[in-house]
């Protein structure tokens, strides 16, 4: 589907710089172009002429490097009916709308799912039927303005050694600025009848290069491009069309998206909005999010101040990654997880779902889209360490949580320190993103620490969702025993692995825990997944990660501080993956929070102190 978002997107990603004026002969050669883009783009009858293309990625990089070296096949007519084959990630994958609804068709897996505007969004909620616009989801400039284009744009016209010419295209910088388009550059090589049989974008260190190897229009174009064409084994599933439009919106949106490296910190901070007694606010470049009082305030106040946010995160958590994933595993997401839902809902606490509703009512985002999204199967492949006594420098315990989770599809964009108090229960600091109200990294305000580690099981789900039982053990756990007999008592959901720490009685304990089975490993201790025993540490993580975490911390072994023990998550101890790193040493309630950007995984990204006792003295 990313291809098909590139392939929308492409005549619309141009930008400019200072160039010279336009060559005449080029000029003419775009304008002529563009009458027979115009004449399939923007017919003068209600449908236009059909076209078939196949084209040939060749070299792509950044964004586009998955698509090197792969065919497609693209056919399209005006105005809304699209087919797209290829393959995506090794399978071979068929995307069309007939006009009406879209359809994906999957023939390995032999799986069609069949959009329509009569299927209701949600299960639980049968009157959630939502008809799709198809003409709101494709971007398109208005044809005048198409008309208009070789009148803003900067064009040159070259000639190769071999007598090859090809066009260069930049829009003027008046155009760029009243478009707010991405920067970029098309250029188109010509054939030997001055046809395109080429085209490469690129912005930044992002590319594409398509080769046109065939073109085809008219009446050799069949009806049946438009409809799914099904084997007799395949099976048809009727979903919602909304899902399938938000997943291809989705994908468009998050299209060359790049996240800032944050400069070096200067101890600056300020408001940015209030909502009843909650504040957001600007601490060097990262969201901090204060939350206070009842559970329908909290959520109130959360969903009013981080608005923006939270429909991206949404967003990218169930139409993007959720119903991304359907095509990987063959089975449509909101099925899955709406079953999840209804299998763990039993077992949540009603104030979190009051919380849940208000933050979806104060956001404007549907109740069922926030509960489903906080039950988003967390299967992070982390690691986790704590250091304590003769270890450390300073006797202090150093508590290390690396997240290693969907980096790059939207989550760090939206990270956000959320200090939490509730009307019952301890305060605490939850290290999270925008609209999540479970945690999986997080400190409270009696000095115990807490973070987890994803393991199997999928599937098991009679129990307390893994981030709600975590947020349990803040709001209630005033020392590690009472830590350790929550999260024993549960019940619980899948496999999950966590350490938690406690500065009052110097001591931290790792955790195994599957439905049926409770393990508590102490400093000091051997476990059949974790080969190595340290006094006064307790290291989580598996594979090549773990020997390399064993490793550094007996080479630093009683010298760690603060410094030195965030070093110990860079890479290879966190994995490419990595998005958010935090170190707390819950003596002092000091913390560092580092986010993955475009370039940095987390641990190599800038790290920001904060302190959870000044924090709640606000």
């Amino acid at each position: 589907m990313r291809t098909l978002s590139i392939l929308v997107c492409l005549p619309f990603c141009l930008t400019a710089q200072e160039a010279p004026k336009s060559d005449p002969a080029a000029q003419s050669l775009v304008a002529g172009a563009l009458g027979e883009v115009l004449r399939v783009v923007a017919p003068r009858t209600p449908e236009g002429l059909p076209i078939k293309v196949k084209l040939h990625c060749g070299a792509a990089t950044g964004a586009y490097k998955a698509f090197a070296d792969q065919n497609f096949t693209l056919s399209y007519q005006h105005p809304l009916r699209f087919r797209l084959e290829g393959k995506l990630e090794g399978k071979h994958v068929i995307v069309g709308s007939d006009g009406i609804n879209l359809w994906v068709q999957l023939p390995e897996a032999h799986w069609v799912v069949q959009g329509s505007n009569e299927t209701p969004r949600f299960a639980t909620r049968p009157d959630s039927v939502q008809a799709v616009n198809l003409k709101k989801l494709l971007p398109a400039l208005p044809t005048e303005q198409l008309a208009l284009l070789p009148a803003v744009t900067i064009v040159k016209l070259a000639t190769a050694v071999n007598g090859a010419e090809s066009l260069s295209l930049r829009l003027t910088p008046e155009a760029v600025t009243a478009r707010q388009l991405p920067s970029g550059e098309l250029q188109i090589r010509l054939d030997s009848e001055r046809k395109p049989d080429q085209i490469t974008y690129a912005a930044g260190g992002d590319s594409l290069t398509l080769g046109i190897e065939d073109f085809q229009s008219g009446d050799d174009i069949a009806a049946t491009e438009w409809k799914p064409q099904p084997a007799p084994q395949d099976k048809v599933e009727k979903v919602a069309n909304a899902h399938l439009a938000r997943f291809i919106s989705v994908a468009v949106d998050s299209l060359g998206s790049k996240i800032p490296t944050l400069p070096a910190a200067k101890g600056e901070r300020k408001v940015v909005a209030q909502s009843g007694a909650g504040r957001l606010e600007d601490w060097d470049g990262t969201r901090v999010l204060f939350l206070s009082g009842t559970p329908e305030a909290k959520g109130t106040q959360h969903g009013t101040l981080l608005k923006p946010e939270i429909e991206r995160v949404m967003d990218r958590v169930l139409y993007g990654v959720g119903v991304g994933s359907s095509f990987e595993k063959g089975r449509w997401f909101f099925g899955e997880i709406e079953q999840a839902q209804a299998r763990l809902q039993p077992f949540i606490s009603e104030r979190y779902v009051r919380e849940a509703d208000a933050l979806a009512q104060a956001a404007g985002r549907d109740k069922e889209e926030v509960r489903l999204a906080n039950f988003f199967p967390e299967l992070f492949h982390c690691s986790g360490f704590a250091l304590q006594g003769k270890a450390t420098v300073d006797g202090l315990t150093y508590h290390g949580r690396v997240l290693d989770y969907l980096r790059g599809v939207g989550l760090e964009e939206n990270a956000v320190v959320i200090v939490s108090k509730p009307d019952q229960g301890n305060a605490w600091v939850n290290v999270s993103y925008a609209g999540m109200l479970g945690s999986v990294t997080a400190m409270n305000e009696k000095q115990v620490s807490i973070g987890e580690m994803g393991g199997r099981g999928e599937g098991h789900w009679d129990g307390k969702p893994m981030t709600y039982l975590v947020r349990e053990v803040m709001e209630q756990a005033n020392t590690l025993d009472e830590a350790v007999a929550i999260m024993k008592k549960g019940p619980r959901t899948c496999e999950y692995y966590y350490v938690i720490s406690d500065a009052k009685s110097k001591q931290s304990v790792g955790i195994k825990a599957t439905p049926d089975l409770f393990e508590v490993i102490h400093p000091g201790e051997t476990h059949p997944q974790l080969s190595e025993a340290i006094a006064d540490a307790v290291l989580m993580s598996a594979g090549d990660r773990y020997e390399e975490l064993v490793k550094r911390v007996k080479g630093g072994y009683g010298k760690f501080n603060a410094e030195s023990a965030r070093d110990l998550m860079s890479r290879p101890v966190c994995m490419t993956s990595n998005i958010h790193s935090v170190l707390f040493c819950p003596d002092t309630l000091d913390f560092w929070v580092a986010n993955a950007d475009s370039v940095h995984v987390a641990s190599e990204a800038r790290y920001t102190k904060y302190n959870l006792k000044e924090m709640l003295a606000k």
